[in-house]
């Protein structure tokens, strides 16, 4: 047999033992890794699907005419809205977010959206990170995701403080998905770190919720954290459970993109 005729077989050999692999790291193995967790109580999971509304609202242009409104509506007071930044308020330094004083809930809550695939500086937020590159606490951190929440931070700290102080005995909360997940994570750390800052709030009524997280910070922080920062993750989502680097996903899928298009169309012109 030639070996020409050879490179087909051991092409889709290599092509199998890659989409093994991909299928161990990125599902197999992460499906498990939550057997032996206990079940929440209803009170612990009670905040979870209010939160997640407050988060699907910073996608609105207007919440007094919602779009993308889930049935029922967002189960917000629009009145009670403090403020919005969108991309033009953050200029690219974090994605865009809500400031809402829930007072049916006695709950002061910063909610960040998820990533937008259609801007750039989403992406230089994810992809701003090498292992090791940043520490905080002790631990390791993602660079790009902690200052985003360090420009979230200096932004709205004087507004929480004073929302704080004019409504005693409310919790402060930090809820995001995907990648405002990992940004409400960082700024959890942070609001614990400069307490006194925040008119010096207890730690038992700062709370953090992310929802579909990205892996963000070391093993000791998360463990440090866990009565602060609650992940949310839907059944076998395993972006959130895979050991991968998010911006390392991120680079395999876009590279070979990259690459195709150089290929095709660059070298042709």
């Amino acid at each position: 047999m030639s070996i020409t005729c050879c490179l087909p077989v051991v092409e889709c050999v290599y092509c199998l033992a890659c989409a093994r692999w991909v299928w161990q790291r990125c599902l197999h193995s992460g499906g498990y890794d939550s057997e032996t967790w206990g079940v929440a109580s209803a009170e612990e999971f009670e905040p979870v699907p209010r939160l997640c509304r407050i988060i699907l609202s910073v996608y609105e242009d207007d919440l007094e005419n919602p779009q993308w409104a889930p049935p029922g509506g967002y189960g917000m007071e629009p009145r009670w809205v403090v403020q919005r930044r969108i991309y033009e308020d953050t200029h690219g330094h974090a994605p865009t977010y809500l400031l809402y004083v829930d007072h049916q809930h006695s709950d002061v809550v910063l909610a960040v959206r998820g990533m937008n695939m259609a801007k750039e500086s989403d992406y230089a937020v994810l992809l701003d990170n090498k292992l090791g590159q940043r520490r905080f606490d002790g631990g390791y951190v993602h660079n790009g995701l902690l200052k985003a929440a360090e420009w979230v931070f200096d932004a709205e700290c004087d507004v929480l403080k004073d929302l704080l102080e004019r409504n005693p005995g409310y919790t402060l909360t930090f809820a995001g998905h995907s990648l405002g997940s990992g940004v409400v994570s960082m700024l959890a750390l942070l609001a614990v770190h400069n307490r006194e800052l925040l008119g010096g709030i207890d730690r038992k009524r700062i709370r953090c919720f992310a929802m579909a997280p990205a892996r963000c910070m070391s093993l000791n922080l998360a463990v440090r954290y866990a009565d602060v920062i609650n992940a949310v993750i839907l059944q076998d989502d395993f972006l959130p459970r895979t050991d991968i680097p998010l911006e390392d996903i991120f680079k395999s899928l876009f590279c070979p993109l990259c690459t195709a298009y150089h290929a095709f169309y660059v070298e042709d012109a």
